[in-house]
């Protein structure tokens, strides 16, 4: 089968920082054990396992501050989508050691809202519900920063008046998804100010699906279910390339049914999603062949081992409070 290649490139460098510093931390044994995850530092499960592989617990809930009632010592890594000023405030409290491993463009965001609220603004933040990034911006100013998921929501937003307004977004968004929300909310409040924050390697991968899945009868997302730009990426093939497309988090996920008929399929991963993940996705697909059972059973390759990125221990990353 022909398989299209549509940027394929592996972590975005926000995520490679992110594990890279809890490989460190792992591997530093003046940091007090255990070490734990504050939600999944990632949103892909196959790094979660290789996490628990190295000695790291993931401890995952509903929010971060629910989370963090879990620990009552050792070391907390803080994730890439990054945490609220309280989270940081009650680690503080609970006398553990932490990392920051939050990704440099949420924390471009989060100083961004924090400047804002500062000079007197009102913040409307674009972004998904029930989503750790959006629920950290929101704790840097409870109270003055208002999230909307959808174009409806608007009519709803009560602000004070004669606020000045300050519009920005969840880094993982779809540039579509929040096209037509910025225009509705701009119509709503002509003054307001607009800051698009989408990741570049969000951005990136989400030009070339609509640039490229065209020339495909399918697309193959290859991302963990939680993981928010890789459903994205689904979301833009269908919707903007106007080609079907399925989210799997590996081969094994493949089902024989969506080959059927197809001669083209196209094959992109998310941002979180590890290179050899995705590259056993390929490796099936060009060999597989619909004329010729001996290539349809999906056999898995991967060493699991090697999905992190390497390390050498390193010091030095941690604040004790």
């Amino acid at each position: 089968m022909e398989v299209i290649k549509i940027s394929p490139r592996g972590y975005c460098y926000g995520v490679v920082d992110a594990m890279v510093m809890a490989r460190q931390a792992a591997k530093n044994l003046d940091l007090p054990r255990p070490i734990y995850i504050l939600g999944m530092i990632v949103h892909n499960s196959h790094v979660t396992h290789a996490f628990e592989d190295e000695g790291i617990i993931t401890v995952d809930g509903s929010n971060r501050l629910e989370i963090l009632d879990k620990i009552d010592s050792g070391t907390v890594i803080f994730t890439a989508h990054g945490v609220s000023p309280e989270v940081r405030r009650r680690a503080r409290e609970k006398g553990l050691t932490t990392v920051d491993a939050t990704c440099p463009d949420v924390t471009k965001t989060y100083d961004l809202i924090h400047e804002k609220v500062a000079e007197g603004c009102e913040i409307i933040y674009i972004g998904k519900k029930g989503h750790p990034e959006p629920e950290g911006a929101m704790g840097i100013a409870p109270g003055h920063v208002h999230l909307i998921e959808k174009e409806e929501e608007i009519s709803s937003l009560t602000l004070p008046a004669d606020s000045q307004i300050v519009i920005t977004n969840q880094t993982t968004m779809s540039q579509w998804d929040i096209k037509h929300i910025m225009k509705k909310l701009l119509e709503t409040f002509p003054g307001a100010e607009v800051h698009n924050e989408i990741c570049l390697a969000t951005q990136i991968r989400q030009e070339a699906v609509a640039e490229q899945a065209g020339q495909a009868d399918l697309v193959i997302v290859v991302g963990d279910p939680r993981s928010n730009n890789s459903n994205r990426l689904a979301q833009v093939s269908e919707e903007i390339a106007g080609v079907p497309a399925h989210r799997i988090a590996d081969v094994s996920e493949l089902k024989a049914e969506w080959l059927k008929g197809i001669s083209k399929v196209a094959v992109t991963s998310g941002a979180s999603t590890p290179t050899p993940i995705t590259k056993e996705v390929i490796a099936y697909l060009e060999q597989y062949d619909p004329a010729n059972p001996d290539t349809w059973e999906i056999k898995r390759t991967v060493n699991m081992a090697k999905l992190l990125p390497p390390v050498k221990a390193k010091a030095g990353q941690s604040s004790q409070s």
